[in-house]
């Protein structure tokens, strides 16, 4: 072996050897700060949401500005002045939230989210603090025709994409054709432009838009999850964040503030 060679390996060596150094100084210095310790010394929640999901996150004008509210934001100002610092909220499609969360790009993650089992393998979960059933939304007329299950099974299906609904539609509806979009809004713009049969949609989402849209209606099809219910995604390992979130949880309950700041929400949708 050459001595310039040596010189070459013995650089690589070197590199490598700071390249790890760095790195683990720099995870040693993250591990040391829990997630809980670093949204108090910042003095700010980050929460990410996906606002196109009334009553839960939705966009309304208020004093002529454009705000993101829902009764999942109530929860999270909650939570915010229980730790006393400032709310912020990011938003975006739903399937991106828990990629953000990863990414720590956002603290907690506010979006109606159901814990399911995959999800767990990549954030932890309050406990749940809503739950809900999922209807299937149709065009005005067409709900006489859908009784059961059944009458779905050879129909395009529009759901949300990442959402609780899509791994219902999945496991009810193997065989039928399924459509994944971001957004609520646009899975109820292609059921009226008959690019779907029938979107799938958590029961108080689907009433919503029946009410504000006289050309679609809600089917007596419903559905429930067997994971069951909403509950708050944070970065696997945050115990303590879990804990004042839990805290949090049992205290709006324990107080009725929950179905309260739903019933607000509703009172809000336009």
């Amino acid at each position: 072996m050459s001595k310039g060679l040596l010189k070459k390996l013995g650089l690589f060596v070197a590199i490598g050897t700071m390249a790890i150094s760095i790195v683990g100084c720099g995870g040693n210095k993250a591990g040391n700060e829990s997630a809980l310790e670093s949204i108090k010394q910042k003095g700010k929640l980050v929460v990410g949401t996906s606002a196109d999901y009334p009553p839960y996150e939705f966009h309304k004008l208020v004093d002529g500005k454009d705000k993101i509210v829902g009764f999942d934001i109530s929860m999270a100002k909650s939570f915010a002045e229980d730790l006393g610092v400032e709310l912020e909220i990011d938003d975006m499609d739903f399937d991106g939230l828990l990629v953000a969360l990863q990414a720590g790009k956002v603290d907690m993650v506010f979006a109606g989210m159901t814990p399911t089992d995959e999800r767990k393998e990549n954030a932890d979960f309050s406990d749940i603090y809503y739950t809900a059933k999922h209807g299937f939304i149709v065009r005005k007329g067409e709900e006489q025709n859908i009784k059961s299950i059944d009458d779905l099974k050879d129909k395009k299906i529009g759901v949300q994409k990442g959402s609780i609904q899509e791994m219902l539609a999945n496991e009810k509806l193997p065989d039928a054709k399924k459509k994944a979009l971001g957004k609520v809004t646009d899975l109820v713009l292609d059921l009226k432009n008959n690019k779907v049969d029938a979107i799938l949609v958590e029961l108080p989402v689907a009433q919503f838009n029946c009410e504000k849209n006289s050309d679609i209606a809600l089917t007596d099809v419903i559905l429930e999850d067997e994971e069951g219910g909403a509950a708050i995604a944070m970065s696997k390992g945050s115990d303590d964040l879990k804990n004042e979130v839990n805290k949090t949880i049992k205290k709006l309950k324990d107080e009725g503030k929950i179905e309260k700041f739903v019933i607000e929400a509703n009172e809000m949708v336009e």
